[in-house]
């Protein structure tokens, strides 16, 4: 048995990632949960390889940034081994921040690799999240960002068990949303780009203006906003439409849209998952759940306004996420409540903008985490096509 010398490189993963700044403050990019299991995985497998302790793995995240990452508590033994990456969010401090994230690779000749979640990981218990029930809470992303590293690793012929685990999980989810939703035990292992931005509010939304007014001076007279990088690879694999034209207004719907106007823009299409775009059809601008948070309410009334029956009702005001009230509508044939909400979010969005001279035509496109057209509020074809044609 091999195990962990004193020795320690000093090598922040987050210091190359770049910053944002704000008023002459300097916050610091992080990196997230998926990202530590991913490198964490990884050094396990080349030490099972090697058979030798490994002090520092560098990986490339899903936005393409390489993290060059401290190992801790390092192990090996035979055909296993065990390492952890300390999560780190940068100057974006969350209930995960600082805990260590532990991977353990067992190599077999079987050609196989599995994933699962151990200790200190979360389980899920209902639908709604985007995994089976009954599976760690590790969502797809990582799920295929350390599958193929490890296969990267140890070849096309090998196989390998992975686990991942995190001892003080149980105790950090006490602090997060996961209970809510149905994940039970842990936490969750997520992060679509691998890099955690801070939210400082005024900065972040201030860089998000200033994407958009870099667009605007390159002659774009069309963009289209989303939440986050779910709705951007959306707009590019499903509807086609190069992610030049896609700006994210994060939570700042309103700001985002305010600012849409002051630039001149002429057709702005809102893009997003329905969690989140729903709550523009009650009048919500800024959309973090600390914020507000009346989706299911929401949904609740505009199928109530369209005669959906008292039942199906209930039973959606019962639902923890949307994905699983999703499910209901679609098992009783209510999906037209859809279009109503999109056709909704315009009016509202119409609303708000009333007093604004040189007022942008607005659509909205809503879609589910299997990435289906829900909703919009006229034909999405029609959408695309008025898009594309006024940008060229």
């Amino acid at each position: 048995m091999n195990e962990v010398s004193e020795k320690h490189i000093d090598c922040s993963g987050s210091d190359n990632l770049g910053t944002v700044w704000h008023r002459g403050k300097q916050y610091r990019k992080g990196y997230t949960t998926g990202s530590c299991a991913t490198a964490a995985a990884r050094v396990a497998a080349l030490m099972v390889l090697r058979q030798q302790i490994i002090h520092q793995v560098s990986i490339v995240t899903p936005s393409g940034v390489t993290l060059a990452l401290n190992v801790e508590q390092p192990l090996i033994e035979g055909d296993r081994a065990i390492a952890a990456i300390r999560k780190d969010g940068g100057d974006d401090v969350d209930a995960t921040h600082g805990m260590l994230i532990f991977a353990q690779v067992l190599l077999n000749n079987s050609g196989v690799i599995t994933l699962d979640g151990g200790e200190g990981i979360g389980r899920v218990t209902r639908m709604g999240v985007g995994l089976p029930i009954g599976w760690a809470a590790i969502n797809k992303t990582p799920r295929h960002t350390i599958e193929e590293t490890v296969r990267e690793v140890i070849g096309p012929n090998r196989g390998a068990n992975i686990t991942i685990f995190a001892p003080e999980g149980e105790e950090r989810a006490k602090q997060t949303y996961n209970d809510r939703l149905g994940i039970i035990g842990g936490i969750s292992i997520i992060g679509t780009t691998g890099i955690v931005t801070p939210m400082s509010e005024e900065s972040w939304k201030r860089s998000l203006a200033l994407e958009l007014e870099t667009k605007r001076a390159s002659g774009m007279e069309r963009v289209i906003f989303v939440p986050g990088n779910h709705g951007e690879r959306f707009v590019s694999q499903q509807l086609g439409i190069n992610a030049n034209y896609v700006v994210t207004m994060s939570n700042f719907v309103g700001y985002m849209l305010q600012e849409a106007v002051r630039l001149e823009f002429r057709h702005i299409v809102l893009v997003g998952h329905v969690g989140k775009l729903v709550k523009i059809a009650a009048g919500i601008f800024h959309t973090h759940s600390h914020i507000a948070d009346g989706r299911m309410e929401t949904l609740i009334a505009n199928l109530a306004v369209i005669g959906a029956p008292f039942e199906l009702i209930k039973a959606v005001d019962q639902c923890d996420t949307t994905e699983a009230a999703i499910e209901l509508i679609a098992e009783q044939g209510w999906q037209r409540v859809y279009p109503q909400i999109a056709q909704k979010i315009c009016w509202r969005i119409d609303q708000m903008l009333r007093f604004a001279k040189g007022k942008p035509q607005c659509d909205a496109i809503l879609f589910s985490f299997d990435n289906r057209v829900l909703g919009c509020n006229r034909p999405v074809d029609q959408i695309v096509q008025d898009f594309m044609e006024g940008n060229r």
